[in-house]
């Protein structure tokens, strides 16, 4: 296993970066990585209009402000949402910004999942970053967990 990280996020980490490095000391078939995160929703409806509304004062124009309050239905529920990124040692392999809370992403030269570059997979210093785009629950845990084909099933 070439990352196994297990870490709890809270909302004061919105809006951040965790970059999650790991060296490759020869080119295998496949990279393979599992990324997975919870809970996904806030349960809380209550806090959740909170949040909408601190939102609304701070990014909606005063003047638009009552129009949005209007349908504030329509952004329930709320959710978390982390999202993936890859860097080989030469280049930017792509990016996976889905909002499924459980995602198994590969790379390969001749293939890989949506949103990532197929092609070599250089030996080297490669980084997984998560994006952390909103934490809304009070806790939010990940599990990030990278290897190769060679070393087997997770």
């Amino acid at each position: 296993m070439l990352v196994d990280r297990t870490q709890t996020l809270k909302p004061v980490h919105s809006k951040s970066h965790i970059r999650c490095s790991f060296r490759l000391d020869r080119s295998p078939a496949k990279l393979l990585i599992h990324f997975s995160y919870a809970p996904k929703l806030l349960d809380d409806r209550e806090r959740a209009r909170r949040l909408l509304e601190d939102c609304i004062d701070r990014y909606i124009e005063p003047e638009r402000r009552l129009l949005v309050r209007g349908s504030l239905d329509r952004y329930f529920p709320l959710g978390n949402l982390i999202t993936v990124s890859v860097d080989d040692p030469e280049a930017y392999r792509g990016a996976c910004h889905r909002p499924e809370p459980d995602q198994r992403l590969f790379l390969s030269e001749a293939e890989c999942s949506p949103g990532l570059t197929r092609g070599r997979l250089p030996p080297g210093e490669w980084a997984v970053t998560l994006s952390v785009h909103s934490i809304v629950t009070d806790a939010c845990e990940y599990r990030l967990r990278v290897w190769t084909e060679e070393e087997g099933d997770e």
